[in-house]
Order: C-alpha cells, then sequence, then structure tokens
C-alpha cells in the first residue's frame, strides 16, 4: 500500500492535524511518536476516511485500513453499554461474547478460531465484553481489527494495558505479522517501540516535524525538551496540593481484609487475601491481566458487589457497620478505567475536577469560591484552561484522563488509587503524573495504592506490594505480601 500526503491540515475542534509531506512506501512500517495530543487516533481515523480530504492532500491506494486505539475501544464499550439488557434478564448482561465480536468482523469460524488462539482470547470467548480487563480488551479490538483483513494496521499504543506476559507476546507477534501485514505504530514510551521499524515521524504539537531513523529518537531536541517541561510542571503540581494541603487522621488499619475472596458462578478471581495498610505506607498492586487487581482495589472504594460479604476494616472501621458508601469516598480519590468508562455525563472540563470535591460522576452542587479557584489551578497547570467550558466527552482520550487524575487528587484523599493512570496519556502527560506521583508519595500528600505493568513507571518512594500469583490447585488467584523498610 502507499500513502502520500501533501500539505494537509485538519482539525477536529480540539486539536491540529498538520503534515506538510509525507509519503508511505509498499510494505513500508512506521513508528509514530507525538510529544503531546492524540495524534494517533487522528491520524487513524484521517486514513480510515473519517475526515473530508481532498485525494491531492491525502491519497491511498488501498482503503481496506483497520485502526486499534483507545478512542475505539471507548466507542465500543458505550455500544455494549446502551445494548445492556439487564433489566429483562434473570441475569446480569455482561455484553456481547468475544468470539461473536471478533466472527461478526469476519464471518469466518476458521480465522475467529485462528485469531482466539493467537491473541490468547480462547479461554475468554464465551466472555462477555464489558467484563473483561483493560488487557483483555485491548487483544480483543485487535483481533477484531485483524479479522477485517487490512492491507494497513494503524495501532495507537498497542501495549497499553497489558501485563509483562502479554506485551512481549504481542510484541512476537506483531514482529511476524510485519512480514506480510504493513503496519503504523504509534508510541509514547520508548520501550514500546518495535525493534522491526525503524523509520520514527515525529510529531510536535501536532504538526510532523521531522523524520528519523531509530537511534536518533532519544537525543532528539524535542525530547529533551519536553523532559524539562515534565519536571518543571511535576513541581508546580506539588506546590498547589502543599498550599491547599489537609490531613483527615484515622487510627490503624487505614484498610484491612481478612481471608478476602471475589467469586462468581463460573469461576473464582481470588481466595484467601490477607492484606493490611497502615498509616503512610504506598502499596503497587502487581499481577497479569485478569488476575484481580481493579477488583481488589474496587472491594476498597466500595463500588464492586462483594465488598459487603467480604471481611473489611477500613479507616479504622468494619464495613458495613452503619457508615454510608459517600463517608468512605470522601477520604479515596479514584482513577481506573471503569471511572473512565463511568464518567460519560455531559459536563465541562472544569466541573469534573470540581465533582472530584464530591465524589460525583458530573457536578450537582454548586462549589465554593475556593473550590472553583483550585480546580482553574489545576487546569493552568495541566495546560488545558482553554477547555474550561469545553465538554469532557469532544476532549480526546488522553486529556480525559488528565482531567480524572486532578479529580482524584483535588480533595487531597487519604487513600490514593490509581489503578492504571497512564492509559491514554501522551508521553508529556505521563511523565508529568509519574513526576508528581512521586513528589506526593514523597511528602506523604496522600497514601498511594498504584497499579502498573510496566517496570519503568514504579515509583521509587513505594516499597510495598501485594503480588497476584496463580494457585493451580485452587485454580484461582492467591496474594503474596511484600513489605518494604
Amino acid at each position: 500500500m502507499q500513502i502520500k500526503i501533501s500539505q494537509l491540515k485538519i482539525e477536529n475542534g480540539l486539536h491540529t492535524l498538520s503534515i506538510p509531506e509525507w509519503q508511505i512506501e509498499d510494505n513500508q512500517s512506521w513508528g509514530v511518536f507525538s510529544t503531546d495530543g492524540d495524534i494517533g487516533s487522528m491520524l487513524g481515523d484521517l486514513l480510515c476516511g473519517e475526515y473530508k480530504v481532498s485525494a491531492e492532500a491525502c491519497w491511498i491506494s488501498n482503503p481496506n485500513i483497520a485502526q486499534v486505539s483507545l478512542a475505539e475501544q471507548q466507542r465500543l464499550l458505550e455500544e455494549e453499554l446502551a445494548n445492556d439488557d439487564t433489566d429483562f434478564l434473570d441475569r446480569i448482561d455482561t455484553g456481547t461474547d468475544v468470539e461473536s465480536l471478533i466472527y461478526l468482523q469476519c464471518k469466518d469460524e476458521a480465522l475467529t478460531a485462528k485469531l482466539l488462539y493467537d491473541l490468547d482470547l480462547t479461554h475468554l470467548a464465551g466472555s462477555g465484553f464489558r467484563v473483561l480487563s483493560t488487557g483483555e480488551t485491548r487483544r480483543v479490538m485487535l483481533a477484531r481489527a485483524l479479522a477485517t483483513k487490512p492491507a494497513l494496521l494503524v495501532l495507537d499504543n498497542p501495549f497499553v494495558g497489558l501485563d509483562v506476559e502479554h506485551r512481549a507476546s504481542l510484541a512476537r507477534y506483531l514482529k511476524q505479522l510485519s512480514n506480510t501485514l504493513q503496519m503504523l505504530v504509534t508510541f509514547n514510551r520508548e520501550e514500546d517501540l518495535p525493534d522491526w521499524i525503524t523509520q520514527i515521524a515525529l510529531f510536535n504539537h501536532g504538526a510532523l516535524d521531522s523524520f528519523m531513523q531509530k537511534e536518533e529518537w532519544e537525543s532528539h531536541p524535542v525530547i529533551k525538551q519536553i523532559k524539562s517541561q515534565s519536571r518543571k510542571q511535576s513541581e508546580e503540581v506539588l506546590r498547589l496540593v502543599q498550599s491547599h494541603q489537609h490531613s483527615s487522621q484515622f487510627p490503624d488499619p487505614i484498610f484491612q481484609i481478612k481471608a478476602g475472596k471475589v467469586a462468581y458462578t463460573e469461576k473464582t478471581i481470588f481466595l484467601g487475601v490477607d492484606w493490611r495498610i497502615n498509616q503512610g505506607e504506598h502499596w503497587q498492586l502487581k499481577g497479569p491481566n485478569g488476575c484481580g487487581k481493579s477488583t481488589l482495589l474496587g472491594l476498597i472504594f466500595g463500588d464492586h458487589p462483594q465488598c459487603y460479604s467480604n471481611d473489611i476494616y477500613i479507616f479504622g472501621n468494619k464495613r458495613g457497620s452503619g457508615e454510608t458508601i459517600w463517608e468512605i469516598k470522601q477520604n479515596i480519590g479514584m482513577v481506573s478505567s471503569a471511572l473512565h468508562l463511568q464518567y460519560r455525563v455531559s459536563c465541562s472540563a472544569l466541573e469534573v475536577i470540581l465533582s472530584g470535591f464530591y465524589d460525583s460522576i458530573g457536578l450537582y452542587t454548586q462549589p465554593s469560591k475556593r473550590e472553583q479557584q483550585i480546580a482553574m489551578e489545576w487546569l493552568q497547570i495541566l495546560h488545558m484552561s482553554e477547555y474550561a467550558r469545553t465538554s469532557f466527552r469532544q476532549l480526546d482520550y488522553g486529556q480525559q484522563r488528565l482531567l480524572l487524575i486532578a479529580r482524584a487528587i483535588v480533595k487531597q484523599p487519604t487513600l490514593l488509587i490509581l489503578d492504571e493512570p497512564y492509559q491514554g496519556l501522551d508521553y508529556l502527560g505521563r511523565r508529568l503524573v509519574k513526576n508528581a506521583l512521586e513528589l506526593i508519595a514523597r511528602d506523604n500528600l496522600s497514601q498511594l495504592l498504584y497499579v502498573s505493568h510496566y517496570a519503568g513507571d514504579k515509583l521509587e518512594t513505594i516499597k510495598n506490594e501485594l503480588q497476584f500469583v496463580y494457585d493451580e490447585n485452587a485454580e484461582c488467584y492467591r496474594a503474596e505480601i511484600i513489605r518494604g523498610e
């Protein structure tokens, strides 16, 4: 496939994509790096015909192009939610099963079976889409794209949300696939750039900046500039949090679960979890996709239906002893893919941050002037002041995730739960958030419960780990506790 782009400039209301000249030859695969903004999704939409442009501006020899992105994943999840039939069934509707989602793209049973096997989805063939973990969902989206037998595959950060094992297996799979399928892979992490890609297109503030070989990338002046900028912004976040600091003192344990277990009709996720969090402790949760990390965090936050069937103590009190869910949530800040999906109300960027003071999805209370001032300061630090009145759902996925992170931190909760917080963030946003979390943990402004599958995301201030390991005899996961210094 050949692609020729010349003097192209498109806008989606938030970002501009500008490409003076770019030519992609037959069988040529590229890496695409963007300093900021959701360029990968815009580029995928452009090539898939979502933007109306002239053939002179963008000529494509074969229109059979598929893309895999977080934005596409979000769209499918919203479709699944819109078709929720729980109210008409005698069970919870978990969504279209994985096998059907793939089959509907190709109507080919043999190809469907092959993709299920190749992407380690066979054991999930009958599972509903809405109960999959983030990493499992990502693999389903790739299978659906490949089921269309594309001539070109656009992969927007394909490794995001995958555990270490599945990242490695996907890297091997894509390398093999690259021999027969042309690909365009966007990335915002150095370690995610496939080794079989040698040519990189660098976008800076939405404009194609330059082309380079892989070895030139890290020393590029734009990358050095971003690293310096992210450190400065992180220090601004710390100063903002410190300037509005308050503390809530609770007796130990902050959280404790005894012989914790979560099981569904068809399977047990984990059992025998004994975990205690004391004052001042930060924790990282580790384990493969589907092991129960997000489920355990849901037990703490109170959003999981089995939080009352477990022996749980939180903020010094036994859960179910008379406290309301709002009394618990007012001391917890939360960022997760599930929350991101749930935040589907029509409200502005400013209101999203303000909603963090009230633990609501949307804003239904008149905020104080002080709260409005703090929220505006957050927008300024995130370089999003111009979007204060812009609808949350009009923003790109990375901008939405930054707002949800600010929403979680704004009230300075005792517990700050961060479940894959960097998902969808661009290079600058990821460095900014990671640096800021390191500073918050260092100064004990909140206690962090942190999930990330990347070794490079490890926060030096977090010394305690809960690791889920699979128990072959019990056919489920158990937790191993590692306390640091």
